[in-house]
């Protein structure tokens, strides 16, 4: 049986939010965001997972980690980095493994469905890469130094996670150093020389950054419940 493992990236502040406490840990319906999110990927059975965290974020995981979760054996905490790419990449080398799967995800993703996580590591088993994207229901430009011209909205994906890879090709795509340009981890992995295969993902797969998002996010919650 292949192997699986799932980073979850919690690097996130509270500017935006206006916020002292971290994003990832403000409440969502009386229960932190990230704590949505992991539950998403316990349900995967077979699943190991690595949580990052920055270290001003440690004490409050520590708080809420025993209030919500009564088996933490197929989870581990590293530190996070600077930057996304830096977590990523120690959470990635913690793994003593080099063979089988893994799945990137955002912390503050808590929509993501079984269903989504399930069929990207069946896809990335397939094709060494599987990348979550929907399509674009807005008009698109392209900004350059001369201006602005419209693109064809078929032609353009908006990327989520999670991203599946390769566990073996991610670890020698991640031995380069950060650059400015790596946005997130298809990035890196194309930077490598490796094709993304792109799947079909959920428009309700929202990243919280910003007070609206709660908002919809909150609605989210509510239909689900109901």
């Amino acid at each position: 049986m292949i192997k699986k493992y799932a980073i979850i990236v919690a690097g996130g502040s509270g500017s935006r939010m206006k916020s002292s406490v971290p994003k990832q840990f403000l409440p969502l319906s009386n229960k932190p965001i990230l704590v949505h999110t992991i539950e998403k990927f316990f349900k995967i059975t077979d699943l190991t997972i690595i949580l990052a965290l920055p270290v001003d974020a440690m004490v409050y995981w520590e708080k809420i980690a025993s209030l919500y979760f009564s088996d933490l054996s197929r989870l581990k905490v590293v530190e996070g980095g600077k930057s996304r790419f830096q977590s990523v990449k120690n959470a990635l080398f913690s793994i003593e493994e080099n063979t089988g799967l893994v799945a990137v995800h955002d912390g503050v993703r808590p929509f993501v469905s079984t269903e989504v996580i399930g069929k990207s590591f069946d896809m990335a088993a397939l094709n060494s890469s599987a990348v979550v994207c929907v399509d674009s229901k807005d008009s698109v430009r392209f900004l350059s130094e001369t201006g602005n011209k419209a693109v064809d909205r078929k032609n353009v994906k908006l990327i989520q996670t999670p991203q599946t890879f390769d566990l073996e090709m991610l670890k020698k795509a991640y031995e380069v150093e950060d650059n400015e340009v790596f946005t997130d981890d298809a990035s890196v992995f194309e930077y490598f020389g490796k094709t993304i295969y792109l799947m079909e993902g959920d428009y309700k797969n929202i990243k919280i950054t910003s007070p609206e998002d709660m908002e919809i996010a909150e609605i989210f919650l509510k239909n689900s419940i109901e």
